[in-house]
């Protein structure tokens, strides 16, 4: 038989202040899950490599970010309490739902309001995340997206946004259309690259596994056994929106991202976002998570920037 694939996957967690009671002392919490897991974990500061094989390394950093989450969340961990978690895990028992696995890292909630929007995520066919830059919301999606693709759960992962940014419109941008496309919607790309290796990458995005395409491309389609994702879509018209939610088919999740705040449609034209939160509230399948500036999760100046912003008053 032949041995098990080993890999190497890397967790960094922010709050320093948290990692000695998640390591343990003396690292004993780490030594357990090694001992347990056959694996080897290297700590350098609040980064840890953990290797071994592919299943052990995913399980150890499963549980490594559910440790971290109920310290975020002001709980205790004990050595009982990681062999709660490594029991579960590994039995793949219900547990708290609060992290995304990927290739590459355990994404774990980083606020409450995350906690509740990965778990509308994961229990919803659509769901809308509305609010300002940095709290998370399309990043999450997307981690969401590979990991179901990731587990078998779907075949595809679809990244779209509409041809509205800024007030520049993509006809307006030097040359042909792939061009045109590649700079517009690269934060989908960098958030794919966080998650799984490059190669994979441009791999799955040649077999169509992957695919990063403007709105206008979904018209006429079905998506079927999809994650898919509408980015960036307060510029979206309410015809607009209306197509892209119809577009869903069997064994399909799509998540709709944006911030009211940042409209760029032309005036008087209403934001297609905004309709369908009001339209949609309420109906079953449906979730919306409402992210404030108190959700921002970058550096501390993006919130007060944001913040600044919504106090500023307009001229009258």
């Amino acid at each position: 038989m032949a041995a098990d694939k080993h890999s190497t996957t890397y967790l960094e967690f922010e709050d320093n202040n948290l990692l000695l009671d998640l390591f343990g002392s003396q690292e004993s919490h780490l030594k357990l899950l090694e001992k347990e897991l056959s694996i080897s974990i290297t700590a350098r500061g609040n980064q840890l490599g953990i290797q071994g094989s592919d299943e052990s390394t995913h399980i150890a950093g499963q549980t490594l970010a559910f440790l971290y989450t109920r310290l975020q969340e002001g709980k205790q961990v004990d050595v009982t309490d990681v062999m709660t978690a490594l029991r579960h895990i590994t039995a793949k028992e219900p547990h708290e739902a609060v992290f995304l696995t990927t290739k590459r890292r355990i994404i774990s909630a980083r606020s409450k309001l995350q906690a509740t929007y990965i778990k509308a995520l994961k229990e919803n066919e659509l769901v809308f995340a509305e609010g300002p830059a940095g709290t998370g919301k399309t990043y999450l999606a997307v981690a969401l997206g590979v990991e179901m693709m990731l587990n078998g759960q779907v075949d595809r992962l679809i990244l779209s946004r509409p041809a509205v940014e800024a007030g520049e419109r993509l006809g307006f941008l030097p040359g042909d259309i792939q061009e045109k496309v590649d700079p517009y919607l690269r934060p989908l790309y960098d958030a794919l690259h966080d998650m799984l290796p490059l190669e994979q990458v441009a791999k799955k995005l040649a077999a169509g596994e992957i695919e990063v395409a403007p709105l206008a491309f979904m018209r006429g389609r079905t998506l079927s056994d999809s994650v898919i994702i509408l980015d960036e879509a307060q510029n979206t018209t309410e015809v607009q929106m209306k197509m892209f939610l119809t577009r869903l088919g069997h064994n399909a999740r799509m998540i709709v991202t944006g911030d009211l705040t940042q409209v760029d449609l032309p005036p008087g034209v209403p934001s297609g976002l905004r309709d369908a939160i009001q339209t949609l509230q309420g109906v079953r399948g449906v979730e919306v998570i409402n992210f404030t500036e108190r959700d921002v999760v970058r550096h501390p100046l993006v919130s007060r920037i944001v913040r600044a912003y919504e106090n500023k008053k307009t001229p009258s």
